[in-house]
């Protein structure tokens, strides 16, 4: 029995859930896979998981054995890293994930920026509105919005964007403009997405949640802000999401002493075993770049 496929096999089933979503994980037969676990537990003499109709679940074995599996490997992906190598000129393929909307309009230039400039690194980009584990996930970087969680990764802060609350000069000409989130009560409104997204304002140091009337719900803010635009009522959207709109005076913040702080912009990676060149090298293209638009900041552990 090859016991480097067997342990391959079994983390992507443990990975996926299910016996089922690893074999569809691996792209092979799903009899294939269920075999080479049933072989893995005969090899051992004794049962790693527990197979429910719904899905699986990991023996007191199991989680040792799987934790073991993780780093044997960890290990030999850093020894095949480090003989072809990797740790001496920029190659392999990079996976970077980052959020749909901020990754197309700022990730996606600069990624293309760097293929040209790094020929030997090819790039899979997973533009995914959630959070990844990065290793589970096996994904090199991630671009994260917002205050981090502590964990055992790093990461260095490219900048900070604002939430900002605002309308078309059309709109405020016809309906006024509002002072005071308590104003948002005689006001129409653009929701974007709103099982998710509350409109909480910091007045006087506490959080108030002052919601307009809802004439408009939308689920993306293409067109949260088209509607704002056109003077549908006022919206709430991030600041990098309108760079143009607000420049050309398209839409105007309202409401801007009571929006709260600025919030983080990251470059994660984990901190596990060397830092390959790949992964430095992304990290070095693309802070400089961040920040220029997003503003100065420094590194930091998460």
């Amino acid at each position: 029995m090859d016991r480097l496929e067997a342990m391959k096999m079994l983390l992507a089933v443990v990975d996926a859930g299910s016996i089922s979503a690893g074999s569809r994980k691996l792209n092979a037969p799903l009899p294939s896979v269920s075999r080479k676990v049933a072989e893995l537990e005969r090899y051992l003499g004794a049962s790693l998981i527990v197979r429910t109709s719904r899905n699986l679940q990991l023996t007191d074995a199991g989680r040792e054995y799987v934790e073991a599996a993780r780093k044997i490997m960890g290990d030999l992906e850093e020894a095949e890293r480090r003989a072809s190598g990797e740790y001496q000129t920029p190659r392999g393929t990079l996976t970077i994930t980052m959020p749909v909307e901020f990754g197309a309009r700022y990730i996606m230039p600069i990624a293309l920026g760097y293929m040209e400039t790094h020929p030997e690194v090819s790039l899979n980009l997973l533009s995914l509105d959630r959070t990844v584990h990065l290793v589970e996930e096996q994904v090199d970087i991630a671009i994260r919005l917002g205050d981090l969680a502590d964990s055992s990764l790093y990461a260095v802060k490219a900048g900070e964007f604002r939430l900002l609350t605002c309308a078309s000069p059309a709109y405020l000409e016809r309906r006024g403009v509002p002072t005071h989130p308590g104003d948002l009560e005689g006001h129409d409104g653009i929701l974007f997405n709103k099982r998710t997204f509350f409109w909480t304002f910091d007045v006087d140091g506490r959080p108030m949640e002052a919601v307009p009337r809802n004439r408009l719900e939308v689920n993306t803010a293409a067109n949260c802000v088209a509607a704002a635009v056109g003077g549908a009522g006022i919206a709430r959207l991030f600041d990098y999401q309108i760079p143009d709109e607000l420049a050309s005076g398209a839409l105007v913040p309202v409401l801007e002493g009571f929006d709260g702080t600025s919030r983080p912009i990251h470059i994660v990676y984990s901190g596990q075993g060397m830092l390959t060149l790949k992964v430095r090298s992304f990290i070095d293209w693309a802070l400089p770049r961040l920040r220029t638009v997003f503003g100065r900041s420094e590194a930091l552990k998460a």
